[in-house]
């Protein structure tokens, strides 16, 4: 695939994965994305996951047309896109490798060697000339791991942006960009939202008229409506307006209070309401909703004295990923001794910014009178301007 006259896309699609980094559900399989540029000077933008090295090699080789590369400009050290490094060199082993001084500690403990006599070490401002592009690196700490470099072709005004800006599915499969754009963001970058602000500064500064990501189709439309929803997904703002619930429900009472909450949302006018049963969606799925929307409902039992597994999993998923600056409602379910909305408030301390509604829902065994009036008081509460 042509990106440019001189880029070609040599990537390639994965349909035979099912849980990529052995925990996202990719229904649509992933895309590791590689290209060449074409110019006096040839380099070769990372490799792809080792069960396509050949394929990748194939489509590199047709792309190169009787060429070989000058360099192998690696980003990003994880197997998926680094995994092919020996085998590239085995196959043209005068190129050089051109990283940052992490990227090759990495290779050392990957390969058993750091490819010492090809290294070219390049750091955050570094640039190197090809001919017409000449590509200046910008150090991305963290976005997602330590070693991380981009890209930037003054040349094409195209940024090479390692996983940033990339999503689920492969290239060869038609779906909505922000979508699976923001499950992956939220799963994989999500607590790194201070670092990919950094980044963003950094771009900013630069003319963007083409993204080109390691996962996902390059972005060559509307730069602004990708970098505006990196600025609000990294800052932790609100990106729709809504109440996203997340419950979980032993024998259904707490499941029908739930339903009672969503049908008051809906007639308090709330603009969106999500719900969430954790014991069976897709918790990456619902972490990204917590994510999405303004306000965020937790409901579930007190269970050993502790809440419900499932929802502590979406809690620690939450923290972990350095939640912040939403309204949270609470809602607990116990027989005899209910302590649910004790225990998740406690847990969810670590977060910077939550607002916690005054009403909070309590059920003992199953909805009554007081319990629906305390839900009615949370709806309206939810649903205030």
């Amino acid at each position: 695939m042509r990106v440019t006259e001189e880029i070609k896309y040599i990537g390639v699609n994965d349909h035979d994965i099912d849980l990529f980094e052995g925990q996202y559900v990719v229904e649509n399989g992933m895309a590791y994305n590689s290209y060449v540029i074409l110019d006096e000077k040839i380099a070769v933008m990372d490799t792809v996951d080792i069960r396509f090295g050949e394929e990748w090699l194939s489509n590199l080789e047709t792309a190169l047309n009787g060429k070989t590369p000058d360099y192998l400009i690696i980003q990003h050290m994880e197997p998926d896109h680094s995994a092919s490094i020996a085998l590239f060199m085995e196959t043209y082993p005068n190129t050089k490798i051109v990283s940052g001084s992490k990227s090759f500690v990495m290779m050392k403990q990957f390969f058993g060697t750091d490819f010492s006599d090809r290294q070219v070490v390049v750091n955050d401002g570094g640039t190197l000339s090809l001919g017409r592009h000449n590509l200046t690196f910008l150090a991305a700490p963290m976005v997602h791991w330590p070693e991380v470099i981009m890209a930037y072709d003054s040349y094409e005004h195209i940024l090479f942006s390692a996983d940033a800006f990339g999503k689920f599915g492969a290239n060869d499969v038609e779906e909505d960009w922000a979508c699976e754009a923001r499950r992956y963001y939220i799963g994989i970058v999500g607590k790194y939202g201070a670092q990919v602000q950094a980044l963003l500064k950094k771009a900013a500064a630069l003319d963007i008229r083409m993204i080109c990501p390691l996962h996902g189709p390059v972005l060559n439309i509307d730069m602004n409506y990708y970098l505006n929803l990196y600025n609000i997904w990294s800052s932790y703002g609100v990106e729709s307006e809504g109440v996203m619930i997340a419950y979980t429900s032993v024998y259904g009472n707490t499941k029908k209070a739930v339903a009672t909450l969503a049908e008051e949302l809906n007639k308090q006018g709330c603009p969106k309401v999500v719900v969430n049963d954790l014991a069976r969606c897709d918790m990456a799925e619902a972490i990204e909703d917590a994510f999405r929307y303004g306000k965020v409902v937790l409901a579930t039992t007190t269970y050993n004295n502790d809440i419900f597994p499932f929802m502590r999993t979406f809690i620690h998923g939450l923290t972990e990923r350095n939640f912040q600056n939403r309204q949270i409602g609470l809602m607990e379910n116990g027989t005899w001794a209910p302590t649910a909305a004790k225990t998740m408030k406690a847990l969810l301390e670590p977060c910077k910014n939550l607002t916690f509604a005054d009403t909070v829902v309590q059920i003992k065994s199953a909805l009554n009178d007081d319990s629906r009036a305390q839900i009615s008081a949370l709806a309206v509460e939810l649903c205030k301007e």
